[in-house]
């Protein structure tokens, strides 16, 4: 039997992207799932797709900036599956603008949705997870380990969930919560390279590509699921994609000024 059988997996943004195929990864598992996202239609077709590969699946329109909209995405799940096993927080966005041109309206956004939102679900889940020894994971990105240019408020958010998740090991992991820090470079999309062209008119071309130039091949989300899932059976701590990006995370911290230098290289 597999080890996600039967288990309840929460997963914010699930209507798209990494988070529908995260859906899709557990579902294919034996899990069930429960999507949550703010576009109601986009949602329910998400979940029909699902049910219609033989998965239990809840959708949940919410908007998790906004606490009674958490609080009620928590409550509908324990009631209609009697439990939480997993909490996916992968509801966020990226961005374009040079870091003098990103307003602190800009910043309060990202930091709402990149970072609250996932301190609003974890609160809300966490009782829940601990009783199961569930898992919590936190869907970072490269950017919260080693800021890039061009890409706005997005790292200061990211940096942010990184931390948190330690704090989150450090006090919560000796009551049996397994926390997963997933840090990935770009992810494959169908809008590659015009997502953002509205935010980069005055930036250099390569901002407007995936990761703002970055030197990397994008990441099949499929592919990144299922390393996510074995990760959290093996209860890791972190997940970075590629693993090689580790090295300039260490450099970046034993020397910044090498550091600098290689991540202008690499976008």
């Amino acid at each position: 039997m597999s080890y996600w059988q039967n288990k309840v997996v929460l997963i914010t943004g699930g209507s798209a992207g990494l988070g529908r195929a995260l859906a899709e990864a557990f579902a294919r598992s034996g899990a069930r799932i429960v999507l949550a996202a703010r576009g109601e239609e986009q949602l329910e077709v998400a979940a029909e797709e699902l049910r219609d590969r033989g998965a239990e699946v809840l959708a949940v329109p919410a908007d998790v900036t906004l606490q009674h909209d958490v609080e009620r995405l928590i409550a509908r799940s324990v009631e209609h599956f009697g439990r939480i096993d997993v909490l996916v927080n992968n509801a966020g966005r990226s961005a374009r603008g040079a870091v003098l041109e990103t307003t602190p309206d800009d910043f309060q956004a990202a930091w709402e949705l990149n970072f609250l939102a996932a301190v609003r679900c974890t609160r809300a889940a966490a009782p829940h997870l601990i009783k199961v020894r569930g898992h919590l994971v936190n869907i970072g990105s490269l950017s919260s380990k080693s800021a890039s240019r061009h890409i706005g408020a997005y790292p200061a958010s990211k940096f942010a969930l990184a931390a948190y998740s330690q704090q989150l090991r450090l006090e919560l992991g000796p009551e049996g919560l397994h926390v997963l820090l997933v840090c990935p470079g770009p992810i494959a999309r169908a809008d590659a390279g015009t997502r953002y062209t509205d935010q980069s008119a005055e930036l250099p071309e390569s901002a407007r590509r995936p990761g703002a130039g970055v030197k990397l091949k994008a990441i099949d989300p499929a592919k990144l699921s299922e390393q996510i899932l074995q990760a959290c059976q093996r209860r890791k701590p972190e997940l970075v994609v590629p693993a090689r990006a580790r090295l300039l995370f260490a450099l970046t911290q034993l020397a910044p000024r090498l550091g600098d230098w290689l991540v202008r290289k690499m976008t």
